[in-house]
């Protein structure tokens, strides 16, 4: 007798679920929305500090805005409809930082020719990509230290969060952070909307951090003066006298002065962006057998292509946001829920006055959540093997301690490998740890690192 049950064909799936490959990978369509929606809304404040960061250096805000929300749509489209994978991309906070107050504002180096500078480091990133350098990088990852990194990236997530709503803020003397005022709206709203997650993943509510994100954010336009609204549609100038579209200097990027710092973004960008694909695709569980990213490869030169689009239309460095991890923990696996990210980008172009109804503290416990969940890493070192394991830690806790993923990786590898010469364990090295371990400490020593 036949079941009563009926399956539907392969023939017969949506046309969304197999260009996507979402049953494939234990997702549906609704948890797919349902995850790149927690990740937009997590990292939709880029939109606002990016600009503002770099409008602060002299570029405009309104071009700088238009760039913001062009990138973030271009990478997270990239990602989504060719990796199919749940990363999306925009504009590394870290490097705009560096951008706007270490090239033009400390170095002064004009804007075109910043740009170009970026342009050819997207140009090099890519062709570090497409060679297999990057992946070969990624292939010498010793276990610990890749664990370490998904630590050490959940601990700074954590920070970032705890900072944003001023409940971790710094401190004049002693140690250089300190609790903030625990009695604030925000830290307040933060720590009930944690402990809402906590409740709602533990009923196994679906999408429970995104209904969070929205609570808070309604909760804010109702009774936080901060929150208001601003309006609702605002037409993009892509014309203006003031858009940076197409304005980069890549011949004055070439001047011997500017080349080391092409060379340095490059170096950051490998391991940083390299070690964030890392954590996110294991929180999403998309690794093989052999611990490599499924479809690793488009990945690692989705982010790399995109920079090169960053310099073209007048950004800052784009990689993999660690937002995406909010998506992945709300249940994101394909690319779907990634190129819905990238169209609302689009959206937000048009839609820029909503950008400021989500505050800090509506994806801060988001963000706290991902970043505990990762925490988890830590059941995955071997101790039996000491000095991996301890690499690893040390990768995590400095990657904290330094706000800087690279210095904790570099600090991992060079622990690592003196460990396992000192104990004579020499032959357990492979030859690719070992010239990573010189090339990053050759970066540091020779003070390129940024």
């Amino acid at each position: 007798m036949k079941s009563d049950q009926t399956h539907t064909p392969a023939n017969q799936q949506s046309f969304l679920d197999s260009f996507f490959n979402i049953t494939q990978r234990g997702s549906s369509i609704k948890q797919e929305i349902i995850g790149g929606l927690t990740t937009f809304l997590a990292m939709v404040y880029s939109v606002i500090v990016v600009p503002n960061m770099l409008s602060a250096a002299g570029f405009d805000h309104e071009a700088t805005f238009i760039a913001t929300c062009l990138i973030a749509a271009f990478g997270s489209l990239l990602m989504g409809l060719w990796a199919n994978l749940p990363m999306a991309i925009g504009c590394a906070i870290s490097l705009t930082a560096f951008t706007a107050f270490s090239m033009v504002l400390g170095q002064g180096i004009s804007i075109p020719v910043t740009l170009g500078a970026i342009f050819l480091m997207g140009v090099l990133f890519t062709l570090v990509s497409v060679t297999g350098i990057r992946q070969w990088v990624l292939s010498n990852l010793p276990k610990g230290i890749a664990h370490g990194t998904g630590i050490g990236i959940g601990l700074f997530l954590l920070l970032i969060a705890a900072n944003s709503v001023k409940l971790i803020v710094s401190n004049d003397a002693g140690l250089p952070i300190k609790l903030g005022d625990i009695t604030s709206l925000p830290v307040l709203a933060t720590i009930i909307g944690l402990a809402a997650i906590f409740g709602l993943e533990r009923r196994r509510t679906p999408g429970g951090i995104l209904l969070v994100i929205i609570a808070l954010s309604v909760f804010g336009l109702a009774f936080d003066p901060d929150v208001t609204f601003q309006g609702f549609f605002a037409l993009p100038n892509f014309t203006s006298d003031a858009s940076l579209i197409g304005q980069l200097d890549i011949m004055g990027a070439l001047n011997p002065v500017v080349i080391p710092i092409v060379l340095a973004l490059v170096m950051t960008a490998i391991f940083d962006a390299t070690g964030t694909i890392r954590a996110v695709a294991g929180q999403a569980e998309l690794l093989d057998d052999k611990g490599n990213i499924i479809d690793g490869g488009k990945a690692l030169t989705s982010d790399s292509v995109t920079s090169m689009v960053s310099g073209l239309t007048g950004g800052a460095p784009a990689a993999v946001y660690i937002e995406s991890a909010a998506g992945t923990a709300a249940g994101a696996k394909t690319g779907l829920s990634t190129t819905l990210v990238g169209l609302l980008f689009v959206l937000m172009m048009f839609l820029a006055p909503l950008s400021f109804l989500v505050p800090s503290y509506a994806t801060a416990p988001a963000l706290m959540y991902v970043g505990l969940l990762m925490l988890s890493n830590v059941t995955k070192l071997d101790f039996e093997d000491s000095i991996d394991a301890m690499s690893g830690l040390t990768c995590a806790v400095f990657i904290v301690l330094s706000s800087n993923i690279v210095t904790g990786i570099m600090l991992g590898f060079s622990t690592l490998v003196i460990g396992r010469i000192i104990s004579g364990e020499w032959r357990k090295l492979k030859l690719g740890v070992v010239l990573i371990t010189i090339g990053l400490a050759v970066f540091y020593l020779g003070g390129w690192a940024i």
